[in-house]
């Protein structure tokens, strides 16, 4: 399967809101908007990104879209975030996409994040090398509980 980046275009919008809003891939990010259905929100959401400094990648596979990849934040304090359509979950493509996102983007450090109890998100930036940094717990929308995460750190 071939996978590429490209900017993000309008019409990977509705895709990209029809991905966010899979209950299961919900309850394995765990930490999402409040109420991922509120379409005003998401377009808020997507106009305030794409007009920041944030590196925004529409995610392809085979020409598909499949999911978003950005690094947003401010210097030193950068985070890299992905969504992959769960109907390709485990076949390489977030470790693809975020590996060219990484080549795009290279400054260091990263940072990112996820649920402690998602292996294969941490298994993605693990491959790409981040490591482990630290531990946090935050409330997880998703799953309407406090939540732990694993805080993981890219350096130079």
């Amino acid at each position: 399967m071939e996978v590429a980046l490209r900017p993000v275009h309008d019409s990977d919008l509705p895709v990209f809101y029809r991905q966010m809003n899979d209950p299961e891939s919900l309850r394995m990010a765990a930490f999402t908007p409040r109420d991922p259905a509120d379409r005003d929100a998401f377009d808020a959401h997507w106009e305030r990104v794409r007009a920041s400094s944030a590196v925004l990648r529409t995610i392809l596979a085979d020409g598909d879209v499949v999911g978003s990849a950005a690094v947003y934040g401010d210097p030193g304090e950068r985070e890299v975030t992905y969504w992959i359509d769960r109907a390709y979950w485990g076949r390489g493509i977030a470790t693809a996409a975020l590996r060219d996102l990484l080549a795009e983007v290279p400054e260091r450090p990263l940072h990112a994040r996820a649920a402690a109890d998602n292996a294969g998100s941490r298994r993605v930036l693990e491959k790409c090398g981040f490591r482990v940094t630290a531990n946090d717990r935050g409330y997880a929308h998703a799953r309407g509980e406090d939540t732990d995460e694993v805080v993981l750190t890219l350096e130079g």
